[in-house]
């Protein structure tokens, strides 16, 4: 019997939710509801909004990339020890073999990224990225949506140690910005495993994934402006 309301948000959560084998658990140790939006305070949501114009502003990828740079070099040692508890209490809902399995993908997307983007500023490696953003319509759009979603789910009811706030999720879509439009990879690793046995792959130079079209009705997830194409068979 699966124990987690309707108003699950985690995107490996929610992935894991839907494709899930029948009559596993998900141990409910946090609760996190889409229904209620987080309040807004001016400042915060301000500052989250002028965040994402900051990104929209940006025309080539290495511009992202130093936008990027600048906005994710304002969180703290704290505010990335934060991010790392969230993960843990993500991660020890999920029940073995999976979350084992799991686990350093996830680690990977977020906190990998995050070094190799500040490595490649430390290294003047955007100076030089001249090409243009691939998918600049699907690139506004996501731009558009950042604001919204960092504000979609309310944090406050989580039974957690520590206060995770939309400032805190905003990172989450700064890092994918890099990751799907600088890099153009996929928002989840190559090889990142989902209930059923599927994966994110890569062949011929090109990603595939076979639940890339299956978030369309989760507006605020990352899945809908991933480069990755959907898997034929699905």
């Amino acid at each position: 019997m699966e124990e987690w309301g309707e108003g699950a948000t985690s995107s490996h959560l929610l992935h894991y939710r839907r494709n899930k084998p029948s009559g596993v658990q998900i141990f409910p140790i946090t609760m996190v509801m889409e229904s209620e939006p987080s309040p807004r305070g001016e400042g915060e949501a301000g500052a989250i909004v002028q965040m994402a114009r900051r990104m929209a502003i940006a025309g080539t990828k290495g511009e992202l990339g130093l936008i990027l740079a600048r906005e994710v070099g304002r969180y703290s040692l704290v505010d990335l020890q934060t991010l790392g508890g969230r993960l843990y209490a993500e991660m020890i809902r999920l029940p073995e073999p999976y979350r084992s399995k799991v686990h350093p993908y996830i680690t990977e997307q977020l906190f990998g990224a995050h070094h190799q983007l500040l490595a490649m500023h430390r290294a003047g490696r955007f100076l030089s990225m001249t090409e243009p953003i691939t998918d600049r319509e699907t690139f506004l759009k996501f731009c558009n949506m950042v604001s919204d979603g960092c504000f979609r789910y309310d944090e406050t009811t989580e039974r957690i140690p520590f206060r995770f706030t939309p400032r805190h999720r905003a990172f989450y879509y700064l890092i994918s910005a890099f990751t799907m439009f600088v890099l153009d990879q996929p928002g989840h690793p190559v090889g990142m495993p989902f209930p059923g046995g599927f994966q994110v792959e890569e062949r011929n130079g090109s990603f595939y994934c076979l639940i890339r079209d299956r978030e369309k009705e989760v507006p605020y997830s990352i899945c809908n402006f991933c480069p990755a194409l959907q898997t034929e068979d699905g």
